[in-house]
């Protein structure tokens, strides 16, 4: 009886964790963005913060603490929490998608599938919703990585950054900040 017991215990401690959510891991994934400023001069930023799921249903979303931007030049980093991106009012940029969830748990270990996205992104108190191409890595049973194929181009118009790019131009002395930001990512999940 106790061995019968414990057999259904771990089934159900196995069901379990075969069906639990991908969490993004902070450590193993990044995302970047470039800016250009004077017209050629373009500088790689990064967020040290990301968190977020995948159901099993297929169910994604992303959530960045704007707060953790870094541009390796701390007056930078200072300005763009307070005029660009007013983390006060608006603290992080959440992305929301639908990926095909049995098609990842189909896949084989080692599989590398191309998918194209529709990411809702909610920045600044507007959403847009844009197309991403993604390739993703079954790296292990319970690992998966999943990268940008192309940079996602964010305007600053359609999130109404625009004010705060040209306070950040002004104060800097430059002539000109690029409204059209490349972002690419990769992220690593796991179960």
């Amino acid at each position: 009886m106790k061995t019968l017991i414990m057999a259904v215990g771990l089934g159900i401690l196995s069901l379990n964790a075969y069906s639990a959510d991908w969490q993004v891991s902070n450590q193993d994934s990044r995302v970047n963005f470039i800016s250009i400023k004077k017209g050629d001069i373009a500088e790689v930023h990064h967020f040290t913060q990301v968190s977020g799921q995948l159901s099993d249903a297929g169910a994604f979303n992303l959530s960045i603490p704007l707060n953790s931007v870094v541009t390796n030049v701390e007056i930078r980093d200072q300005r763009m929490k307070e005029i660009l991106f007013d983390t006060a009012q608006y603290p992080s940029v959440e992305l929301s998608a639908s990926i095909d969830g049995q098609a990842i748990d189909k896949a084989s270990v080692g599989s590398i599938m191309s998918m194209s996205v529709d990411a809702k992104i909610s920045l600044h108190g507007k959403s847009q919703t844009l197309p991403v191409m993604v390739s993703v890595a079954k790296v292990a049973k319970d690992k998966l990585m999943v990268a940008s194929e192309a940079p996602l181009v964010v305007n600053a118009g359609d999130f109404g950054l625009i004010p705060g790019v040209e306070k950040l131009r002004e104060l800097a002395g430059l002539s000109a900040i690029s409204k059209a930001v490349p972002v690419s990512f990769v992220l690593t999940l796991k179960r």
